[in-house]
């Protein structure tokens, strides 16, 4: 079995169910930023946040990170002089401060605190798909 596409393919499945879990999760905010004063649908927001982002989002972006380091590692780290590499690994970085930003706003939601409204969760929840467009089309085309 060749040892690029093994990891090309996990990478690639970790990459799915870590977007799914970003495009999602911030959805869930919107239902709950609107919800929020009804305890007992708030209560269950809070399950399905915690449970999405700690047992989907978190080790899938962990495994994106480690195979997609991996995929560099075995066509070799002189490969990150390509612009269209630096570029893909700018897009990550971005992508996974949003991550991490969501965990605030999860945290924030957990008690009780959200401070941002149900529109700038629709708003913000574009935010990964702008990014995975761009990544995509950088990984694919691989300008200069």
């Amino acid at each position: 079995m060749n040892l690029y596409l093994t990891l090309k393919a996990l990478h690639l499945i970790a990459v799915i169910s870590w977007m799914a879990g970003l495009l999602y999760l911030p959805r869930i905010f919107v239902y709950h930023s609107e919800k929020n004063a009804e305890k007992n649908v708030s209560e269950v927001f809070k399950v399905m946040e915690f449970k999405l982002y700690n047992y989907i989002m978190m080790p899938s972006m962990i495994l994106s990170w480690i195979f997609g380091l991996a995929l560099i590692g075995s066509i070799g780290f002189d490969q990150l002089n390509n612009l269209w590499l630096i570029l893909k690994l700018i897009f990550i970085v971005i992508l996974t401060a949003y991550h991490f930003f969501l965990g605030v706003c999860l945290s924030k939601f957990k008690i009780d605190e959200n401070k941002y409204s149900s529109k700038f969760f629709r708003i913000f929840n574009e935010i990964p798909t702008i990014l995975l467009i761009l990544i995509i089309f950088t990984v694919v085309f691989k300008p200069l």
